[in-house]
């Protein structure tokens, strides 16, 4: 049998290409309805053969719901992303769930524009990056209808479900461990904060302890764009060429920090002595550096595997716990005293 290039295949084609008739193909590909495994063979060889898809627009009119999760994430050059896609990915791999990926580069306006297209197509769930919305993404995350899980943060008031650390924990956490570590003279190097809400968190967690601790940033340093290693090194010069007896840094993300710990080798400092240094996020990748830089792990990959489950027991009407806090611990590595 040969198709017009040009023309969507249709039940008709693969009901020519295998024998039977229209409605047995829709229901061997709907897995409804009684047919013989020999006719569903069949049905299924003639579909692969043909390349036909299931018009899952058309299967969907009763229900208004398609068997795909709109995944909303800032970024995917940002190594943090794809981890937390591999952990949604592990869940529904083994359901008839589909995620359907959107990036918002960390843009309001462009997040509210990805949702709403991404609304428009009546996914069965949505799991979204932050708890940080417009006021129009939130009134469409609640109208929607579907299980929406936002994910990577618990400071604040989610929609509907939420999974992902403390960020104001975290950064506390971290400033007990410079504080007890002996460390008092400390700089912080990060993003501009005004749209990186998960940073801001952290970073008031930071000041907060060090402040109960009797003691202030006394210096900072900010950039804004992609993280990079070519960016901490230049931060980290210019930061010590203002402020040489500071000692300790404490960078928002670990690529950063890995680049300024190059640059403190390359001048041959002492790490931890005379400088101690952490990160954030625990990424795998850097473990190749000279030296293991201090950092914490955000449970990345648990929070898409988590906020996966939420969405898939939502989906088949299951009770499931819609708040889950998770807790990351430091991993001192090789920048970071113990005391």
């Amino acid at each position: 049998m040969t198709t017009d290039a040009h023309r969507s295949l249709t039940l008709r084609d693969v009901s020519e290409a295998s024998g039977v008739s229209e409605m047995t193909v829709s229901r061997v590909l709907r897995n409804r309805g009684d047919v013989s495994e020999a006719t569903r063979q069949k049905v299924l060889q003639a579909a692969k053969e043909l390349g036909y898809v299931p018009n899952k627009i058309a299967g969907a009119l009763a229900s208004q719901r398609v068997n795909l999760v709109a995944v909303i994430i800032p970024s995917l050059s940002n190594m943090v992303f794809p981890e937390v896609l591999s952990g949604i990915s592990e869940v529904l791999e083994s359901t008839d769930l589909q995620p359907v990926v959107g990036v918002t580069d960390y843009m309001p306006e462009k997040e509210e524009k990805v949702l709403y297209e991404m609304l428009s197509w009546r996914p069965s769930g949505v799991i979204i990056a932050g708890l940080e919305h417009t006021d129009a993404a939130r009134a469409m995350l609640r109208a929607a209808g579907i299980p929406v899980v936002e994910i990577m943060d618990v400071d604040g008031r989610p929609v509907d479900a939420a999974v992902g650390i403390s960020h104001r924990r975290a950064g506390r956490e971290m400033a007990n461990a410079i504080l007890k570590a002996g460390y008092r003279r400390i700089g912080f190097l990060g993003t501009k904060m005004p749209l990186d809400h998960r940073a801001r968190k952290r970073f008031e967690g930071f000041t907060e302890a060090l402040a109960k601790g009797g003691v202030q940033v006394e210096d900072q340093e900010f950039y804004s764009g992609g993280s990079a290693l070519a960016k901490g090194r230049e931060m980290t010069e210019a930061m010590l060429a203002r402020s040489p007896d500071l000692d300790f840094l404490y960078y928002s993300n670990d690529m950063i920090g890995a680049g300024g710990l190059l640059y403190l080798l390359d001048q041959g400092i002492d790490v931890p002595g005379q400088i101690g240094l952490a990160g954030f996020n625990g990424v795998e990748l850097l473990q190749g550096l000279p030296r293991k830089l201090a950092s914490m792990d955000a449970c990345r990959r648990e929070s898409g595997r988590r906020a996966a489950e939420i969405i898939t027991a939502r989906v088949n009407n299951e009770d499931v716990e819609s708040f889950v806090e998770l807790s990351p611990t430091i991993a001192f590595g090789d920048t970071l005293k113990r005391r």
